[in-house]
């Protein structure tokens, strides 16, 4: 974003460094590569004959296989399911889109493990590959929906205009002028699904689908072999770090492009015409599927009923308590500490601040189970007060799903104009007064979106809470976990509505902001708002 340089102001405050954003943007970029670290520590312990033959394996191969392939699918169905729908309630005339747009939303409610409980345990022929794909696809293709519905929403009509003036065909414009225009998003939020397919556990688990990340938790609680554990995690950490590399260079870094002159002109919806009935099949269907399907299978086992042989630890109001408080607490953690960070990126643009920006997306492509034992290994060696406590359960939230967080916060930060900031200090504001009173106002939507963000992600994480959740305490998600495992459905079914009923307040508050952000005046999807 440029500024305007400021002539009154004094040349020494114009070229002050941002030394206290440099030096915490650094301290948090390090905390959240810790579990790489861990990981290289671990792998360094292990004789390189021996590591290679780990990674050698045939079954490493396999993995490899079915966790590339997998991604590539379900990122290329999420991202087209995405801005299909993004274009259905955005840009057509598309009968009760109001309504279609919140249902497009909410499957971003329902934990993927859920999801793929509610599919295995009622059509048991979902499973493997074909059923990975599906599950995965309607889990996350809200990640896509969200961000190219607010690209659709805040784009000029101007290039759109002067294509169809040319001759081009309706595809022909869609396909060389708006997805164009909404590459950045597209781009962006399809990282976002890749990295969150690589990290995934629960849902693979449930379906029988081998990946990285169940081997890794096979080497770990059932081999006990940290070695080979070590080996497939530092495979997965080469995958995301070939996405992030993959997304950034094929990323468009120029704005959007308007009409000379002027604001956006508005924009007009399309008729669908004869293309009516297969639209709302369409989108009927990919809601059924996506959120009906699930919530009917929910609704069928609470009233099924029936008895289990596992004991419950907690009830729904208990382990809906400390749910609820563990990921607060970790959502106001990570928001906090993502507003240096996107300051930094975006108020001193340079290698260092993009690197470090950058570097903090690997750990979302890390299993919970790794960044788990990272932490596990630190409280026992370092910190032995804090093994098995709450700290340590909110810390490892906080790291896990900061990414997310960063993108919403990093999105606000880019809308408010480093101009207001620098007039308030002319007028005699500190540098930390001025941004409190008028950074953090302009701010405050990105910073709830993040939160929000980062709450939902810590509120059905499932891995790291395994091993993690300090003694006596359970959760939605370890109680839900538990039922299944033992395959007691009615019994688990209670813990995913109160899942899904918590985090619905949440899931709206995301949608509007991105309602938010498609009408404040840039254009969605730029450059500057890719995470």
């Amino acid at each position: 974003m440029s500024t305007v340089a400021l002539p009154f102001l004094p040349a020494r405050r114009r070229r002050r460094r941002p030394v206290v954003l440099a030096l915490t943007s650094v301290a948090v970029a390090a905390g959240l590569l810790a579990p790489l670290a861990f990981l290289l520590l671990e792998a360094a312990g292990v004789p390189a004959g021996r590591l290679w033959s780990l990674v050698a394996r045939p079954t490493v191969l396999m993995l490899l296989w079915n966790t590339v392939r997998l991604a590539a699918a379900v990122t290329v169905l999420a991202a087209g399911l995405g801005t299909g729908a993004a274009w259905l309630t955005e840009r057509t005339d598309l009968p009760g889109r109001r309504l279609f747009a919140v249902l497009f939303v909410l499957p971003l409610v329902i934990p993927d493990f859920v999801i793929a409980w509610s599919w295995s345990s009622l059509v048991p022929a979902v499973h493997g590959y074909a059923g990975a794909v599906l599950v995965m696809s309607l889990g996350l293709y809200p990640l896509v929906y969200l961000p190219m519905a607010a690209a659709f929403r805040g784009a000029d009509a101007s290039e759109e205009e002067a294509a169809r003036s040319l001759g081009l065909s309706r595809t022909a414009v869609f396909l060389r002028v708006n997805l164009r225009q909404a590459r950045s998003t597209l781009l962006g939020s399809s990282l976002l699904v890749s990295l969150a397919l690589l990290a995934e556990y629960g849902a693979f688990e449930n379906l029988r689908y081998q990946t990285f990340t169940t081997a890794i938790f096979t080497e770990l609680q059932i081999g006990f072999s940290p070695a080979a554990a070590c080996a497939l995690s530092l495979v997965l950490v080469l995958l995301s770090v070939a996405a992030l590399a993959g997304e950034a260079r094929f990323r468009e870094r120029g704005r959007l492009h308007q009409g000379a002159g002027g604001p956006a002109r508005p924009l007009r919806r399309h008729h669908l015409g004869r293309s009516l009935p297969v639209a709302v099949a369409a989108a009927l269907g990919v809601v059924g599927l996506g959120l009906g399907f699930p919530l009917s299978v929910v609704s069928y086992w609470i009233a099924a009923g029936g008895s289990s042989t596992l004991p419950a630890t907690a009830s729904v109001a208990s382990a809906a308590g400390y749910s609820v408080l563990y990921s607060g607490l970790a959502a106001a953690v990570a928001t906090v500490l993502a507003l240096p960070v996107a300051l930094y990126a975006i108020r001193r643009p340079s290698r260092l601040s993009a690197g470090l920006e950058r570097s903090t997306f690997v750990i979302q492509a890390l299993p919970g189970l790794v960044v788990a034992l990272a932490l596990v290994y630190v409280t026992e060696h370092y910190l032995s007060v804090l093994y098995q406590s709450p700290e340590v359960l909110v810390a490892a939230y906080s790291m896990m799903f900061f990414p997310l967080g960063l993108v919403a916060v990093r999105a606000s930060v880019a809308r408010a104009p480093e101009r207001l900031e620098e007039v308030a200090r002319s007028l005699g504001a500190g540098p930390v007064r001025a941004r409190l009173r008028v950074t953090l106002p302009l701010v405050a939507p990105g910073l709830l979106a993040a939160f929000c963000l980062v709450f939902l992600s810590g509120l059905t994480e499932l891995t790291a809470t395994l091993l993690l959740v300090p003694t006596g305490v359970e959760t939605l998600a370890t109680q839900f976990w538990g039922y299944t495992e033992n395959v007691s459905y009615a019994q688990a079914a209670p813990y995913a509505a109160a899942m899904v009923a918590i985090s619905i307040v949440p899931g709206y508050v995301l949608s509007r902001w991105f309602d938010r952000r498609a009408g404040a005046g840039a254009p969605a999807g730029a450059g500057e708002e890719r995470p």
